[in-house]
């Protein structure tokens, strides 16, 4: 028959469990108190699967990684780029953690074409502040009368709901918006990155830190492109309903797609055709 052993587990001093208990409560409440434990609890809020209702299913958040093959898709591509005769003034504006960078591809196209493509002049886009928006308010202030006409805005993404929101307060300085994939219609959760993008702006979609009214469409020709394979953002939220844009343009893109796919160059190429001065 088998013998069995059975060890005592060594105890520790009640003194010495009450101070490590008491230190390990200190520090839960030292951590609940930092601006980091408030934004890991912004990007874990619980909220109603409704508030999701439409956002993009997970094969089409897959898709998005098509981007990694698109250095080896543009040295084989070629582009027809007609001369434009209606030259205009552009801003871009880049999507949420987006440096404009990311747009210098469809800005080249642009130019390619004769119109004057420009930056919003801030870096990356790391979401909405008021001092931001006064900096980019200016910045088209600027570039409108440097040139001595009303500026294109093209955002893409966050920075369509900038243009949007820009073009509001400064409409006599707009001659268009055109959004790329911008969340402006129904719920700001209809979308795969809403909980990453509260936790690095720290505050919730439902309460951004300036006055905005993302479904009111600005007094300028507003024109909204969208995807159905769009893997970020609800392909309806992206598009608006009648009276929130003038016009809805279905694409067939990815997201990322939207600063290189030739279908999305050319349809902005008829847009800025189309600009009425």
């Amino acid at each position: 028959m088998a013998t069995r052993f059975a060890f005592d587990r060594p105890r520790l001093p009640a003194p010495l469990v009450a101070a490590a208990a008491a230190a390990g409560g200190r520090a839960q409440q030292a951590y609940a108190a930092t601006d980091f434990a408030r934004r890991v609890a912004l990007a874990r809020e619980a909220i109603p699967e409704e508030r999701e209702s439409g956002k993009p299913r997970l094969v089409r958040l897959l898709g998005e990684t098509q981007v990694l093959l698109e250095p080896v898709r543009r040295v084989r591509r070629t582009l027809e780029i007609a001369p434009s005769a209606n030259p205009q003034v552009v801003m871009l504006l880049p999507g949420f953690g987006a440096h404009p960078m990311r747009m210098r591809y469809l800005a080249r196209q642009l130019e390619s074409a004769g119109h004057i493509a420009k930056r919003w002049g801030l870096g990356f886009n790391w979401g909405p502040t008021e001092e931001r928006f006064d900096q980019v308010e200016q910045r088209l202030l600027e570039l409108h009368a440097r040139h001595g006409q009303k500026v294109v805005l093209i955002g893409w993404s966050l920075g369509g709901l900038y243009a949007r929101e820009i073009a509001k307060r400064q409409p006599e300085s707009v001659a268009k918006v055109i959004s790329m994939g911008s969340p402006f219609s129904g719920s700001p959760r209809a979308n795969n990155v809403w909980r990453a993008y509260q936790f690095i702006t720290g505050h919730s979609v439902d309460a951004p830190p300036i006055a905005a009214e993302l479904h009111v469409k600005p007094p300028v020709e507003t024109v909204a492109l969208w995807s159905a394979n769009d893997g970020v953002i609800a392909p309806r939220c992206a598009a608006g309903r009648p009276g929130e844009r003038d016009r809805a343009v279905a694409l067939r893109c990815t997201h990322m797609g939207f600063t290189y796919d030739p279908q999305v160059i050319a349809t902005l190429l008829a847009e800025l055709e189309s600009v009425r001065g």
